[in-house]
């Protein structure tokens, strides 16, 4: 059984962020994330009404293993944080607009827990803005689109997170389309062994990484990427302006990959956020390396206890759909 922060817990954090004149009226835990909690803590008396709370522990990660945190792999799970902060700086010098950053507190204030306070943006998610008001939704794309431009220009010389690449290093794979093209070999592997129908295709999918991967030619600059940037990953703030959020594995990367995440999480809306000048033999290569990927992802986190099943189990679903579509 998990044991989440406390009433007690979050009171002295924010206590500890904002001062002993806050009162704390209230405490929800989000669902959001599955690497670290985050925390809504209502507030009596002047200021802010609330706050976020990002709690990075191990009761919090719902990874099956703890998801290790290895820097020089570009895809694994970032934890903690230091590679929070590396990110926020990052966006911030590119211009990006994120929650402001209250208190950072990487011990804790009971026990081996890092935890940052956060500005609440009440404004809701892209996601739900694009239902309930398409008008202003478009609007937010708008800005969006020109913080990811700023983000793709934001470039480094070295491929890998942003916290090894601001400490001098790079990730240990030779290229990204090879880190990508690696990563999307052993999806494969790991969803065949999971479920029968990638496994009776197996080899046609292996057939067409090899083929996709081997018409894609060196690069040797890269731009910020999220990684994970979906309508859900964007706030909404008074200003109606684009807020990032979850950005801990931020990373110098090919932008393809980036947009081919985008262009599946925001499907027909995606024509507000494309770009000229993609490489398409290397998003090809990048489609169906994700779609694996949002196969054999969700199907691991399935292993553990992660609350919300069925939308784990539909992500599976769609993305095994989508990467037999791509088979010739």
């Amino acid at each position: 059984m998990r044991t989440f922060a406390e009433y007690g817990e979050l009171s002295e954090t924010v206590r500890k962020a904002l001062g002993t004149g806050r009162v704390v009226a209230g405490v929800e835990r989000l669902p959001a994330g599955s690497k670290k909690g985050v925390y809504r803590v209502r507030l009596d008396g002047s200021g802010p009404r609330s706050v976020i709370v990002y709690r990075w522990a191990d009761e919090e990660n719902f990874w099956p293993g703890g998801n290790v945190d290895d820097p020089s792999d570009p895809f694994a799970a970032a934890s903690g944080l230091a590679p929070y902060l590396a990110a926020r700086r990052a966006l911030e010098e590119a211009g990006a607009r994120m929650p402001e950053l209250l208190s950072a507190d990487g011990a804790g204030v009971r026990g081996p827990v890092e935890t940052a306070v956060v500005e609440d943006i009440r404004g809701g998610t892209l996601e739900r803005l694009l239902t309930a008001d398409p008008e202003r939704a478009a609007s937010v794309l708008a800005d969006l689109a020109r913080t990811l431009d700023l983000m793709r220009g934001r470039t480094a010389p070295r491929f890998g997170r942003v916290d090894l690449v601001e400490r001098g290093g790079a990730a240990r794979a030779e290229s990204c389309e090879q880190r990508v093209f690696d990563r999307a070999l052993g999806d494969l592997a790991e969803a065949a062994g999971r479920d029968p129908r990638i496994a009776a295709v197996r080899d046609r999918l292996d057939a067409l990484l090899r083929e996709s991967r081997g018409r894609v030619v060196p690069r040797a600059r890269y731009g910020l990427a999220h990684g994970e940037l979906g309508p859900d990953h964007v706030l909404v703030d008074d200003e109606g302006r684009a807020v990032l959020i979850d950005i801990d594995n931020l990373m110098y990367f090919d932008s393809e990959w980036e947009h081919v995440f985008l262009r599946i999480r925001f499907g027909p809306h995606y024509a507000a956020l494309a770009v000229p000048g993609l490489d398409p033999r290397r998003t090809e290569l990048y489609m169906l390396a994700m779609r694996l990927s949002l196969v054999a992802g969700p199907l691991r986190l399935l292993d553990g206890d992660f609350p919300d099943r069925a939308f784990m189990r539909g992500i599976v679903e769609h993305n095994l759909a989508e990467a037999l579509a791509l088979l010739p």
